[in-house]
């Protein structure tokens, strides 16, 4: 298994180094490339902390490069990536609000704004972000 590391994937993502986002994207259209929510976590962070790309952006770049790199618990990473996009929560929290629906992971938190969410009844299911690849791909 080939796994990307959040530098391969923002090189990919944002080509702004000719040479290092060639060999990013050699690697992901030739290999079996997997990556972990952790590194889509830090790399949400960066894009939106650091080069200041607003969440609907950042959502939709994330969902396109999930396309061609693999990672566990997809599904709930593309419920997260829809609750991101469609609230002012922080990502980790919407992933944290992702694995408690999508997985039935129970969450406890003494963050207020995160437990509200995890009650609340997300209208995520029409979201693209929540769709399956395949459902994308038709």
């Amino acid at each position: 298994m080939l796994i990307l590391d959040t530098n391969m994937i923002l090189r990919y993502l944002l080509k702004d180094n000719e040479e290092q986002s060639a060999a990013a994207a050699e690697i992901i259209r030739t290999k079996d490339v997997h990556t972990t929510a952790e590194v889509i976590a830090e790399a949400i962070y960066v894009l939106s902390g650091i080069y200041k790309i607003n969440r609907n952006e950042v959502s939709w770049m994330i969902h396109c490069i999930l396309l061609d790199v693999r990672v566990e618990n997809q599904k709930s990473l593309r419920y997260a990536l829809g609750l991101y996009n469609q609230t002012s929560l922080d990502f980790v929290d919407c992933l944290l609000v992702a694995y408690h629906k999508v997985l039935g992971v129970e969450v406890f938190s003494f963050d207020k704004k995160l437990n509200s969410n995890l009650e609340k009844d997300h209208p995520i299911c029409g979201n693209p972000f929540f769709l399956s690849e395949e459902a994308l791909l038709h």
